[in-house]
């Protein structure tokens, strides 16, 4: 047989997925996307200063390098346009339906098929569904009474609203995420007033940031052999970082010195400001952020930063815990997003009509991020545990592609529909909880968590070690009857 696949979202994950499909000689291949163009996060995220935490000869398909980043540290605009020319150079924009959202799929017990509910009132039916939605897709606002009540513009840092102009308004931002690191001290100096609502404080580390050349781009361009080596090279510095993480408390230490040093220097313009804005956590237990401007925009004297809990959003402004309203014209919302929330709001339905978000009732988990128990020839690329805390998911999202190719070339060539052994399941789960359990992340609260602190979003070990153990093998597997 030669399976129709369905693959939903074109972000990196999607663009991995289609073009190792089409690599490995499957061509019937749909691909629905709800947006006008490719690019997931980096189309819809387009905040000032809006850029990638890692190295882009990293951030980056190992296929396609690109020899003319325009910086280190490409921003969103230099990202996306990398994404689009790989959507044309390896043909997948022949592949996208466009304007198209997937409502939800149901799996047909007799047909082993998935058919595939859209926006546009049509159903499609396939033989294998790949969700590549990501875990940074769905804005998260935090429940605070009257967040609707406010009179004045308000929008989260994701849907930034570029019709509302900023210049010489009291603006408030809420939040202090990687978000918020980069586009404070892109409005700092236009608004008259920034008000920073800070829950918990960010280590920050220096971003060792520049611009390349010409001379670079033509080295790289001429060599190729250069940009394997900075690639190879940022791959060591970032899964160092993983190390620091999980394995290494020495090597953390040094972070944590070298972040101290950072911060209280760049802040030292404004008493008191360090005090502030210095966290009370283990370093690595949330994301580390990179930034060499957004200390001296907090430092800035039209820039105050309150560390008081938020009790209401008011029509004026937002009121804090001693009472205190702080009036302002816009308020904006750096408040990240549903990371633990996987594949939602669809609606995913296996045989005999089976929730997978009734599988999911205590916390998402699947084989390699990618496979779930009882939902044949169902795969998911940047799914629960697959998450780095130091390197580059692109680099994750490329092993992920080869465990679906080879998936979907065993079932062609069996003719059979397959789901992941529960048992093999609940080893690789049993066995990455006991390893996050460990690890700096259970040491307090974060976006990687959930409520009840089970870790859902991120791998343990290394990138190098997700790509060799991740291999898709047959005896994983079980022929689902139809």
């Amino acid at each position: 047989m030669s399976p129709s696949i369905a693959v939903i979202g074109t972000g990196f994950g999607g663009l991995a997925a289609v073009i190792e499909l089409k690599k490995q000689g499957f061509d019937d291949i749909v691909v629905f996307e709800k947006a006008a163009d490719v690019g997931g996060v980096w189309r819809e995220n387009t905040y000032p200063g809006a850029a990638c935490d890692v190295p882009s000869p990293f951030y980056s398909f190992s296929f396609a390098p690109n020899p003319r980043w325009p910086r280190r540290f490409s921003r969103q605009p230099a990202i996306l346009d990398y994404m689009r020319e790989v959507a044309d150079t390896f043909d997948v924009r022949r592949h996208v339906r466009f304007d198209t959202e997937v409502l939800g799929a149901d799996y047909d017990d007799a047909a082993g098929t998935w058919s595939v509910e859209l926006s546009t009132g049509e159903t499609v039916v396939v033989d294998v569904l790949v969700s590549a939605v990501g875990q940074l897709s769905r804005p998260s606002y935090p429940d605070i009474p009257g967040r609707d009540s406010f009179s004045g513009p308000a929008f989260h840092s994701a849907l930034w609203d570029h019709d509302v102009d900023l210049a010489g308004k009291r603006v408030a931002v809420i939040g202090t995420g990687a978000s918020a690191v980069q586009f404070v001290p892109e409005i700092q100096p236009e608004v008259a007033e920034l008000t920073l609502f800070q829950r918990s404080a960010p280590y920050i580390i220096p971003r060792p940031d520049r611009k390349f050349s010409d001379r670079h781009h033509k080295v790289f361009e001429r060599v190729p052999a250069t940009q394997l080596a900075e690639r190879a090279t940022w791959y060591g510095v970032v899964e160092s970082l993983s190390v620091a993480w999980v394995h290494a408390k020495p090597l953390a230490a040094a972070i944590k010195a070298a972040s101290k040093a950072h911060m209280k220097r760049q802040t030292k313009a404004k008493p008191g400001l360090f005090e502030k804005i210095w966290p009370d956590y283990p370093v690595g237990c949330k994301r580390i952020l990179f930034s060499n401007n957004y200390l001296p925009a907090l430092a800035r004297p039209n820039v105050e930063v309150t560390t008081d809990a938020i009790s209401e959003i008011t029509p004026q402004g937002v009121r804090t815990a001693d009472g205190v309203e702080h009036e302002v014209d816009v308020i904006i919302w750096g408040t990240g997003f549903k990371a633990t929330e996987f594949l939602a709001p669809m609606s995913i339905k296996g045989p005999g009509g089976r929730e997978l978000h009734d599988e999911w009732a205590s916390g998402a988990h699947a084989f390699f991020g990618m496979t779930v128990p009882g939902f044949p020839n169902l795969l998911i690329m940047y799914g629960p545990n697959t998450n780095t805390g130091g390197g580059s998911i692109i680099y994750f999202l490329e092993a992920q592609a080869r465990h679906l190719g080879d998936y979907v070339r065993h079932i062609a060539s069996s003719g059979a529909p397959v789901a992941v052994r529960r048992d093999v399941e609940q080893a690789h789960d049993k066995r990455i909880q006991a390893k996050l359990g460990g690890s700096v992340w259970s040491q307090c609260t974060s976006w990687y968590r959930q409520e009840d602190g089970r870790i859902t979003t991120n791998w343990p070990l290394l990138g190098l070690d997700y790509k060799n153990q991740a291999k898709f093998d047959p005896a994983d597997y079980e022929v689902v009857s139809r």
